[in-house]
């Protein structure tokens, strides 16, 4: 077996092990992005949910999914492994894909439940896995993740782009039904992969445990992951009791959170302390960002013409795919561009970074705000050119985040929690998720009565107070860095 010395010590910008973990990775972005960007257009238009109903309802299974994360990634440390579990959440997805497509009508919100239980196994596992395939100070830590990133991107923009499109123009059943497809793909390459990890990813309990007991914790984990199903279903279909989750699940987490701290060290404890402060300040990022899945997918539906520089485009593809898109493109040049800054001690720290991320993103709604001022008042209808050049903006506020706090959550964790770590880093991603749910039914007209005008000036009148208090945030992070980077250590 390859040693993890022979791992970390490769040269060039990039070990060759990322490279598959980018191809797997991609494939399972292609399902999760590409679910995302159909959920609110399935609903209103399939089971006929009002506006402001499929935007909670979004952001319930959106919660959901991230919140499975931090489970995942606990279940991951503890017992499986970060290999088994992310074999065991692609054999959940598939049957998610597989159960939906059967009937999309009736069989949603069982497969589903399959798909948020099966992403809670697969993501926080895999970005860990990246996380160690480097030595603990190397500075080609940050650009190995911008590429893993734009990994998923790739996978989110063919994703964006075709399964919105199938399931809009052609076949609902075969839309859910490529998210099977596609994940048996993510799995055969992981499976023909994983070798080359070495040991990175293996189960905790081979050397501290006797092998028949390992295996029935694993049969263990395996059998509540399929019993919880019908908990899962009963919380999904009643936003209140996902409130009643959100509600328990944060405080839960930060109280385990300080019975591991007990365990290490005051410098150690220190750099989780910053970490805790990433991933809170995330929770205002992803609440506003991923408008994208929720009111930003039904203003493109509504609002947005099917005109981009003068050729045919659908405004949901886009609203899918533009993002997707500007990372595949950017992720990897500015991924070099702080590589290049290391190495002449110019690169922004992290923090800065972060405040840098909520700046650019104050820009992206103000531009989206701006979509007002080129709408025809009497259709309601608006410019695709400027709601694009939106997702320009935005792209940079997601790059300069959400890679760099991927990294972070690997260098600020002790290695025995960095599953945890991850999953309070998706965690942070749920309330994030279950925010934007709550924000975008709250910009959502109220019935059928109202204009295609008035829709268009609640959602922008949104866009703009979002704008606003990503703007506050970005400055007040910014106002915090000196104090948060004592905490980070050597850290940067």
């Amino acid at each position: 077996m390859i040693t993890l010395e022979q791992i970390r010590d490769f040269k060039g910008a990039y070990p060759k092990q990322l490279w598959y973990l980018f191809l797997t990775e991609m494939w399972e972005r292609f399902c999760f992005y590409g679910m995302r960007g159909m959920l609110t257009v399935f609903m209103v238009s399939q089971l006929f949910l009002d506006e402001k109903s499929a935007n909670l309802q979004y952001g319930a299974i959106q919660a959901f999914v991230y919140a499975f994360t931090f489970i995942g990634g606990v279940m991951a440390d503890r017992i499986l492994g970060f290999q088994k579990s992310l074999f065991w959440g692609a054999l959940l997805m598939i049957a998610g894909g597989a159960i939906i497509a059967l009937s999309p009508e009736n069989y949603f919100y069982i497969g589903i439940c399959f798909n948020i239980i099966g992403t809670g196994f697969f993501k926080p596992n895999i970005s860990t896995m990246v996380g160690q395939l480097y030595h603990e100070n190397d500075s080609r830590r940050d650009a190995g993740f911008s590429l893993f990133y734009s990994g998923i991107n790739a996978g989110a923009f063919l994703g964006g782009v075709l399964m919105v499109y199938v399931g809009k123009y052609h076949s609902w059943p075969l839309a859910f039904g490529l998210v099977a497809i596609v994940m048996t793909a993510s799995l055969i390459t992981f499976v023909l992969t994983k070798k080359s990890l070495g040991p990175i990813g293996l189960s905790p309990l081979i050397d501290t445990t006797p092998a028949k007991k390992a295996k029935l914790y694993e049969w263990i984990v395996y059998g509540a992951s399929l019993l919880i199903v019908p908990l899962v279903l009963t919380m999904v279909t009643n936003t209140d009791y996902t409130d009643y989750f959100m509600y328990a699940i944060g405080p839960l987490t930060l109280v385990y959170l300080g019975f591991e701290m007990t365990r290490f060290t005051a410098e150690e404890n220190k750099k989780l302390g910053a970490a805790l402060v990433f991933i809170l300040f995330s929770v205002l990022f992803w609440a506003f960002f991923e408008q994208s899945g929720g009111s930003l997918a039904l203003f493109a539906l509504n609002n947005v013409n099917d005109s981009f520089l003068g050729f045919s485009l659908d405004p949901n593809v886009a609203n899918n795919s533009a993002n997707s898109a500007f990372v595949i493109l950017f992720a990897p040049l500015l991924g070099l561009v702080w590589v290049a800054l290391a190495k002449r001690k110019a690169e922004p720290n992290s923090v800065v970074k972060f405040g840098l991320s909520f700046l650019l993103l104050g820009l992206a709604f103000f531009t989206l705000y701006a979509t007002v001022f080129v709408a025809d008042p009497s259709t309601g209808m608006t410019g695709q050119e400027v709601f694009i050049l939106a997702y320009f903006v935005m792209t940079f506020a997601e790059l300069f985040l959400s890679p760099i706090g991927l990294s972070l959550m690997t260098k600020l964790s002790p290695l025995k929690i960095q599953g945890l770590m991850m999953g309070m880093w998706f965690l942070a991603s749920a309330y994030g998720q279950y925010v934007a749910g709550l924000l975008g039914a709250g910009m959502a007209t109220d019935g059928e009565a109202s204009s295609n005008y008035d829709r268009l000036i609640n959602y922008t009148n949104g866009y703009h107070y979002l704008a606003v208090m990503a703007c506050v945030g970005g400055v007040v992070l910014l106002a915090l860095s000196p104090f948060v980077k004592r905490l980070m250590g050597n850290v940067r």
